[in-house]
């Protein structure tokens, strides 16, 4: 069973190769121009209009084999040289270069709109902006050395479980057959059970009061003893840190020689143990009846296997998209803003830095995991709809506090799918332009203008939070928390 999750990867490729629709635009450009043939005459030839002509090579629109036989047809050139992957002169992939830049997180980062690259822009200019560019990046990478290889693992977990649906077959069957091994009824799986579990892998348990303030448990594999703290029950679940330990254990895992063999078996405990708490034999019709009902709640979940609501959340995304058919996104946001834990294969736009992790950046203030930090009523689910650049998504969310700090957690869906959910007839509305424009990401320019220069915030950020950090001047400081305390506490 030794890694399960690097089985589903080889099955399926990492990243579909997808056609550089902007490169061959320009090179159709390139070819036409140099035949001194207008837009509106090679739209023509191929029976289109010049303006769907023009957003084709503009990189706007990818088009489609037929299209490209047709237009390579009329400029008396191969369809292989319009897929030629490098641009045909020093002002086409500068050109390229650029236009990718502007599309890409650092010139969002920073504010800087896209705009119309014309004739009229001299080489050295796209030159200068194309170095430039660069070496923020350079710099932005050279900051972030240290953290990088972390950074990776996460986002190439991400896209991988984003290709499962995360969900992962072995892992559910493993669990099933522990289950029937131990006679589990079905429903909550009580401690008792979870302490036969240890036992019919040959674990007894022990609770001590000096176990090693960094473990959660510790195995002593030669004598079959399993240590926990005895005072585990008041500041957790005492059955998660029980499979949790034993799950290692059942899924084989050697000492990790890499972060990302580390953080695999991090995920693989994790998911072995909610499939533990929360059987998919069970769950899933318990599921089914809910979506039948229109009734879908991560709480009722929770009360119906007595876990916590993050557990809930985390094992809705296993079962969602491959037995309902809905997909999902989930994220774990830190009261401070910073996003600790995300999961999405419903193409909602999380913040990403240029590696692409989302684990670190800060969540919108628009968003459902933001907005329920100011919500007075912990005890009742809070819902929202938010219009973003990407569709409107509805979530759900809970605050939970914990030795870190307060968390949110939020599950959300596409609008179209919020029919199966409870909490679709809320008012809650909000909007968020996060993924297209700058937003939240920068304080509002008057506060920037007083107070830019003029601050100087001391962090103070929990240290498990610190590997996930972006870097930056302040980095986990949110400016705007900043700028406005400055303004409402600044003398007369």
């Amino acid at each position: 069973m030794t890694d399960v999750i690097t089985a589903e990867a080889a099955s399926s490729p990492l990243e579909d190769q997808e056609v550089d629709a902007l490169t061959i635009g320009r090179r159709i450009r390139q070819l036409r121009t140099a035949q001194q043939m207008t837009l509106e005459t090679l739209a023509s030839a191929i029976g289109r209009a010049p303006s769907q002509l023009s957003m084709v090579e503009n990189g706007k629109r990818e088009p489609k084999l037929t299209q490209l036989r047709a237009i390579a047809r009329a400029l008396g050139t191969t369809l292989d040289a319009l897929l030629e992957s490098e641009p045909l002169d020093e002002r086409a992939e500068l050109e390229i270069a650029l236009e990718r830049a502007m599309s890409g997180q650092t010139f969002r980062a920073l504010g800087i709109a896209p705009f119309r690259i014309g004739k009229s822009v001299p080489d050295d200019a796209l030159r200068a902006l194309v170095a430039l560019q660069g070496e923020i990046d350079r710099l932005r990478d050279e900051r972030s050395a240290t953290p990088e290889e972390a950074r990776r693992a996460n986002v190439a977990l991400r896209r991988l479980m984003r290709r499962q649906d995360n969900y992962f077959p072995e892992l559910e069957a493993e669990a099933g057959r522990l289950l029937q091994a131990v006679d589990h009824p079905g429903g909550p799986l009580t401690q008792r059970t979870a302490s036969d579990i240890a036992a019919h892998l040959g674990f007894t348990l022990h609770y001590v009061a000096d176990l090693p303030q960094t473990t959660r448990s510790v195995a002593d594999l030669r004598n079959g003893r399993l240590y926990l703290s005895n005072r585990l029950t008041a500041k957790g679940d005492p059955r998660t840190a029980v499979l949790q330990a034993l799950s290692s254990r059942i899924l084989g895992h050697d000492e990790p020689t890499s972060y990302a063999q580390f953080l695999r078996q991090r995920v693989e405990t994790n998911y072995l143990t909610g499939a533990l708490l929360i059987p998919e034999a069970h769950a899933v019709p318990f599921l089914k009846d809910a979506k039948n009902d229109k009734a879908i709640s991560i709480e009722d979940l929770r009360d119906a296997y007595s876990v916590s609501y993050e557990t809930a959340a985390h094992r809705f995304t296993n079962l969602a998209t491959v037995h309902l058919g809905i997909r999902v996104h989930f994220l774990k946001v830190h009261e401070s803003g910073t996003i600790t834990k995300a999961y999405e294969n419903d193409d909602v736009n999380f913040p990403t830095d240029r590696l692409g992790s989302i684990e670190g950046q800060m969540c919108c203030r628009k968003w459902t995991s933001r907005v329920v930090f100011d919500v007075d009523d912990y005890f009742n689910p809070y819902y929202q709809y938010t219009d973003t650049g990407n569709g409107t998504y509805w979530c759900t969310a809970r605050v939970q506090s914990s030795s870190e700090g307060a968390h949110s957690v939020s599950v959300g869906v596409r609008f179209d799918d919020t029919k199966w959910f409870l909490g679709r007839d809320t008012t809650n509305r909000g909007v968020s332009p996060h993924a297209t424009e700058v937003c939240c990401r920068r304080a509002p320019a008057d506060l920037e203008s007083t107070w830019r220069g003029s601050s100087w915030p001391n962090v103070a950020t929990p240290r498990t939070l610190l590997a996930t950090l972006p870097t930056g001047a302040f980095p986990g400081v949110d400016t705007t928390d900043v700028y406005e305390f400055l303004q409402a506490h600044a003398p007369a």
